[in-house]
């Protein structure tokens, strides 16, 4: 029998998981990250959405012209399937008339360094098989779509809601690519999106259900409009991405695990379920001046090796984006004129922060965010 082993034990001396194998038999065979919508760094909720925005970590809503949504981390979940979390899109504007350019699909992007055993591009390019649970109101044909980035390849499957408001088990198979090989990097490579709504220029033609070069107006051709009801609302959960022609059970990770994959794309400062620009010094960095060294950097060290040196955004402790805390008042006022940066990142994963230019005996506080998303 093999010893199960602890997470500890999986851990380099940078607090980072080397080994794709931990306990319980988990061997990362799901290509998509937090496929359970269990990690939402950035908030449970958002509302008033009409453009481009990530709730659920590592999903990104893609939109233009497609209405105004509340997007949120939900519990409604298929019964019996040890699923606690879904991601739910709710239409609170209605757009029942598409212009010609709409579009919206909720998409995961994944790194071509990630991709290199499936071969893509060789006469021994392997299959691919996604499944999700999804559920909505608005029964009908919708979209899934497969983009090969570096190549500008795509395969768009459809699928089939049958039933209103009930939550349903869909898995697509699709045959390995031999053109194209994937870049072995850290950018984007492969992506996977559901459409929920289209305009003609995305529908007027024959639906690209092979890999082929790209034509946009084959690319959601059937899809139903999501957004032509304010009553409308789609949920979806289980999603998993793996090589070869079958589905298998859902690879349910750790939740530290799950968090960590999740940390190489954002991390914030802020507390767990604290918003970003919150009015808060709980989990902020402090700093100061040190006798005649003047003002010392601060330094951070990051949950793991996140994929490029991030967009960071700094708030003071009383949430002003842009800007630091003066913590030698008693209020910790803002001082936008001290804003700090991200200087950079050591191999152990040590944040620098630097740019304070306060005085001798002042000292500083902020938070920050950071964002490395594909």
């Amino acid at each position: 029998m093999t010893k199960a082993r602890n997470l500890a034990d999986l851990l380099n001396a940078n607090g980072q998981i080397d080994n794709a194998d931990i306990a319980g038999g988990v061997n990362f065979k799901n290509i998509i990250i937090n496929g359970d919508m269990s990690i939402a760094q950035r908030g449970t909720s958002a509302s008033g959405v009409s453009s481009s925005q990530f709730l659920t970590d590592r999903f990104n809503n893609s939109m233009s012209s497609a209405g105004t949504w509340t997007m949120s981390q939900d519990t409604d979940v298929p019964s019996g399937q040890g699923f606690a979390t879904s991601y739910k899109l709710d239409c609170t504007t209605a757009n029942a008339s598409l212009s010609a350019g709409s579009y919206f699909l909720l998409t995961q992007r994944i790194e071509g360094q990630n991709l290199q055993y499936l071969k893509k591009g060789t006469a021994n390019a392997e299959s691919l098989t996604l499944s999700f649970w999804v559920k909505s109101n608005k029964t009908g044909t919708y979209i899934v779509e497969f983009a090969d980035q570096d190549n500008t390849r795509y395969n768009n499957q459809s699928y089939t809601i049958d039933s209103s408001n009930t939550w349903e088990k869909k898995i697509i198979t699709i045959p390995g690519d031999t053109t194209g090989t994937l870049d072995n990097d850290n950018q984007s490579s492969l992506y996977v999106a559901w459409w929920l709504l289209a305009g003609t220029n995305f529908t007027s033609g024959t639906l690209q259900n092979s890999w082929q070069s790209n034509t946009n107006a084959n690319r959601a051709v059937g899809q139903v409009n999501l957004a032509d009801d304010t009553a409308n609302e789609w949920y979806i959960t289980g999603i998993q991405l793996e090589a070869g022609t079958t589905a298998s059970d859902f690879e349910f990770l750790p939740y530290d695990v799950n968090l960590q994959r999740c940390q190489r794309y954002y991390t914030k400062s802020y507390e767990a379920g604290t918003f970003a620009g919150a009015s808060t010094g709980y989990g902020g960095l402090f700093g100061g001046r040190i006798g005649s060294y003047g003002n010392q950097p601060v330094q951070y060290r990051f949950f793991t090796k996140m994929r490029v040196l991030p967009t960071v955004t700094v708030y003071s402790l009383t949430g002003t984006s842009g800007a630091v805390s003066n913590t030698s008042t008693s209020a910790g006022s803002p001082s936008s004129d001290n804003s700090v940066s991200l200087a950079r990142i050591s191999q152990s994963g040590i944040g620098y922060f630097t740019g304070w230019t306060g005085g001798a005996t002042e000292g500083w506080g902020f938070q920050f965010t950071a964002d490395a998303e594909l």
